[in-house]
């Protein structure tokens, strides 16, 4: 660890490792650029297929879109960072980078937890209003949504970024952690935390609490309606919809309160780097990956721009 003078503030911090096994850093390096190729193309081919078909042109699709863009933001505020300290052995980061990391990652992950109740809201008037869904899900309201979500999503990054960064770091520079968090940077304050950890639950629990009280309303109405449904085939297609949304929705929720959550005395940062790497790179990979491969709209919507692509070479040839 590195000890600061008391009369010097920290201007650049040390972000600790994932592992310092010298036998792990290649297989890590693999398995990480693995993780964040799928994640641009995945998502970024998902917002340009949405783009390019008219046929996705819809509220589901338009809240997709813009899910796809906040995994690929999220997890490009961390990833390519952890990647050039295995490449390079680098892991300073200075001090404004640093909150820039904190702001980014904290207002694209916020936004993505009120899409993700959005989205929920969406399921909710499709499947229990069908007949009323276009005049509920209009142009004016998905944009609505979307715009509430990202405000949210960047008030709570500037409350979250304004509450740490306004703390003195004068003891030490040394993060226990791959990426600039609330959590590690509290234990490295020499100011009285206990303010700022309390406006951090707070404002997270506020979040979580909204976003997971509209997500479960939404979802209690839709599995009344859908044991209703006489036909099994449409209660299975629906069940099927509904299971990824909701299993996507446990575990980004469930790291984040894991994470955030928690006293800073109870936590273990091993145990909270393992949920960081889970929620920072797997999850914005996943997210991708099956919303396209269990979507027939979707793969219908690929093959069309690729047969255009065939077409244009062969013209080309």
């Amino acid at each position: 660890m590195i000890l600061m003078e008391n009369s010097s503030e920290v201007t650049e911090f040390i972000l600790v490792r994932l592992t310092n096994d010298p036998n792990l850093q290649i297989p890590l390096v693999i398995i990480f650029s693995l993780i964040y190729l799928i994640t641009l193309v995945g998502n970024l081919g998902m917002m340009e297929l949405i783009l390019l078909d008219s046929r996705l042109h819809t509220p589901m699709y338009f809240f997709l879109s813009n899910l796809s863009l906040m995994d690929f933001g999220y997890s490009s505020a961390i990833t390519p960072k952890v990647m050039a300290g295995f490449f390079t052995g680098d892991n300073i980061i200075f001090y404004n980078a640093c909150a820039t990391q904190m702001f980014f990652f904290a207002a694209f992950a916020t936004t993505e937890s009120f899409l993700l109740a959005s989205m929920a809201f969406d399921r909710h008037a499709a499947v229990c209003k069908p007949l009323h869904y276009t005049t509920t899900m209009t142009t004016g309201m998905c944009v609505c949504l979307v715009t509430g979500s990202y405000f949210c999503g960047f008030l709570n990054a500037s409350i979250h970024t304004g509450d740490i960064f306004s703390l003195s770091f004068c003891r030490s520079n040394v993060v226990d952690h791959f990426f600039c968090d609330a959590p590690p940077l509290l234990t490295l304050s020499c100011s009285d935390t206990h303010i700022a950890e309390l406006v951090m639950f707070f404002v997270v629990g506020f979040n979580v609490l909204f976003s997971v009280l509209v997500i479960s309303i939404s979802y209690l109405f839709v599995f009344i309606t859908i044991l209703r449904m006489h036909s099994s085939a449409g209660r299975q297609k629906a069940f099927s919809t509904c299971a990824y949304h909701l299993t996507a929705v446990s575990v980004f929720y469930g790291t984040g309160i894991f994470m955030y959550l928690q006293p800073s005395s109870s936590h273990s940062m091993n145990t909270d780097k393992l949920a960081s790497v889970f929620y920072t790179m797997v999850i914005p990979m996943l997210n991708s990956l099956v919303y396209s491969l269990r979507n027939k709209e979707v793969k219908s919507a690929f093959k069309k721009v690729m047969g255009k692509a065939k077409s244009s070479i062969g013209f080309i040839f």
